[in-house]
């Protein structure tokens, strides 16, 4: 491994314990899980009627996806609700045996409501007295009582708002306990009669596929069993708590019992049936009946309340024992998430071990067929690389499975593909281009991207030159073949210089020595190479009349044109002059081999 290597490495190692020790510090402690449900203890205690159980019910419910989960949801929901009903008789009773005192606010409300009541009361017994009186009055006096009458009704209607209102702040300042209590109920049972709505319908969407996918299920199902674990922790609670509370009152009922000898003896009663087994009630006082009357009715009351206490434990029971059933369920969830997970890493090890085998099968196959060692190399570079590819594409796939939709899956590969191809495209579309009317085609000389060179191949996407001089030096190969991506023919351009005969412009250079007639020998040069190329410079002149119908075009001649520059030790004569580009090399030893004899005569 490489240093650079090891320093990226040493790298992600740190942020990886730093992201670690960020997730550990950043966990709920346990003190603030148990203070959230002391909170939430406290503020069912605040309230007149506990309903927790049925809010937790009514928020798990829609967790429930399976049939059997629906189930057991149900019926938490079903045992809430009957545990909320339980403890609003509860509490009833408990109003109504045990009312809190009054605040004196409040009292002085409840002698507004007295007094309010009494005087609603004397105005309807007056109306009552009018409308008796009217029907049985003179037609003289019918007026007179019909006024009074309508005076009564209204009084009526303002004893009556008094009366509301005043029962309105009586229920604000504490007012009657059980009232209040009474309206709860009837609240509750209005809203709770829709709570299976929440049930969830229809079938589940099909659970997604891939490794990553089965990590978010693992967490989902784990947050799902928290809460209801959660759920059941707080109903062995309140069960707990209960069941505290029907001992305490059973205590308290067997303390009563033995403080009167009378009591005591009740619970014997039905095995002893003597008369005098007990003091007569006719030797009792009538205060001493009085208040046996009360710790009767007092201890009859604890008993009830004690019933009700067994059934509310036993409910909360049953819902602690649904809840486990529940969560039972979501383990097994879990265990059938983390086998498929399992599967998917051993599909993953699997891939990779296919792939290094098949990788090792290649190498050695490759390096048994009898090719050049750069063909070998670029061979086995190719197949590693083409392995590579496969085997993270199938990792891929088993790490996020497969695409949810299909089309725009495909619309993305292909956008993808088009740009991770695009030279490729682009070439090719060149190559019908190249093959067109103001293409080029095999032979041709020219010059693309700043090489010359005589085209030898085109293909699909790529075009081949060998590469040759500059023209005008010496138009020789240089041994070297330049391949050019068809892009070219669309993105930039090139040039032709082969026209529909393959025309092209040459020079002969000839040196002439101080001291020679100069213009003269250039004539007779000029002369000599226009009567060598007469016919050739004829054909041209045609062929770019016909190439082309411009004006300005139809003017241009082929005559062989002469340029003259004095250089060290005498005068360069350059006569340019046309020729077809396969005839170049031996017009221009012609030319050459003319011009010497001609220097020298």
């Amino acid at each position: 491994m490489k240093k650079i290597q090891k320093i990226f490495a040493a790298i992600l190692l740190l942020l990886i314990l730093a992201a670690a020790y960020l997730f550990w510090i950043s966990r709920e402690p346990e003190s603030v899980r148990k203070a959230r449900a002391a909170a939430r203890a406290n503020r069912a205690s605040k309230s007149l009627v506990d309903q927790t159980p049925l809010k937790i019910a009514q928020q798990l419910a829609p967790l429930a996806t399976t049939n059997h989960e629906r189930e057991l949801a149900k019926e938490a929901l079903r045992l809430a609700d009957y545990e909320v009903d339980l403890a609003f008789d509860a509490g009833l009773h408990e109003a109504l045996q045990n009312p809190p005192p009054l605040t004196p606010e409040a009292k002085a409300i409840q002698d507004r409501i007295k007094k309010a009541e009494k005087l609603l009361t004397a105005d309807q017994e007056h109306a009552k007295l009018l409308s008796e009186a009217l029907v049985k009055a003179p037609p003289t006096r019918q007026d007179a009582l019909q006024e009074q009458l309508v005076q009564a009704q209204a009084d009526m209607e303002l004893d009556q708002d008094e009366l509301d209102d005043a029962k309105g702040d009586f229920a604000r300042a504490g007012g009657n306990l059980a009232d209040r209590i009474q309206a709860l109920k009837q609240e509750h049972e209005e809203t709770t009669h829709g709570s299976e709505s929440v049930l969830p319908t229809g079938t589940p969407p099909p659970a997604q596929v891939g490794l990553l996918h089965r990590v978010e299920q693992l967490l989902t199902l784990h947050s799902e069993k928290r809460q209801i674990q959660d759920a059941k922790d707080q109903a062995d609670q309140s069960a707990a708590t209960l069941q505290a509370q029907h001992n305490a009152l059973e205590a308290l009922v067997g303390e009563e019992q033995q403080k009167s000898p009378d009591l005591a003896r009740h619970a014997m009663r039905r095995l002893d049936a003597a008369a005098g087994s007990h003091t007569a009630a006719s030797e009792r006082t009538t205060e001493e009946a009085a208040a046996l009357l009360k710790s009767t009715e007092k201890i009859a009351a604890d008993q009830k309340s004690m019933a009700s206490l067994d059934k509310r434990v036993e409910t909360l029971k049953e819902l602690s024992a649904a809840y486990a059933q529940w969560i039972q369920l979501v383990t097994d969830k879990e265990w059938a998430v983390v086998h498929r997970a399992a599967v998917g890493l051993m599909i993953i090890l699997v891939i990779a071990l296919i792939g290094l085998l098949f990788s090792s099968w290649m190498n050695a196959l490759v390096a048994r067929l009898s090719m050049d060692r750069r063909q070998i190399q670029s061979l086995h570079t190719v197949t590693r690389v083409s392995l590579q590819v496969v085997s993270m594409l199938l990792i891929l796939l088993v790490v996020f499975g497969p695409p949810g939709q299909v089309g725009t899956f495909i619309g993305l590969a292909t956008a993808g593909m088009t740009v991770a191809l695009k030279d490729f495209v682009v070439g090719f579309i060149g190559w019908f281009v190249l093959m067109g009317k103001n293409g080029i085609r095999l032979g041709d000389w020219v010059e693309i991207n700043g090489v010359t060179g005589e085209v030898v191949e085109i293909g699909p996407f790529h075009t081949v030159l060998l590469e040759t001089g500059n023209w005008t030096d010496s138009g020789h190969p240089t041994g070297r073949r330049v391949t050019f991506t068809n892009s070219f023919a669309i993105e930039g351009h090139y040039f032709n210089f082969s026209t529909t005969g393959q025309w092209l412009w040459d020079e002969l250079a000839v040196a002439l020595p101080a001291g020679k007639e100069t213009f003269p020998i250039v004539d007779a040069i000029r002369k000599m190479v226009e009567e060598e190329t007469r016919e050739s410079g004829r054909m041209a002149e045609e062929e770019w009349r016909r190439a082309t119908s411009s004006r300005e075009m139809s003017g241009f001649t082929a005559t062989p044109a002469v340029t003259i520059k004095p250089v060290l030790g005498g005068v360069e004569a350059t006569i340019r002059y046309i020729t077809r580009a396969h005839e170049r090399f031996a017009l221009r030893a012609k030319l050459n081999q003319a011009a010497v004899e001609l220097l020298g005569k």
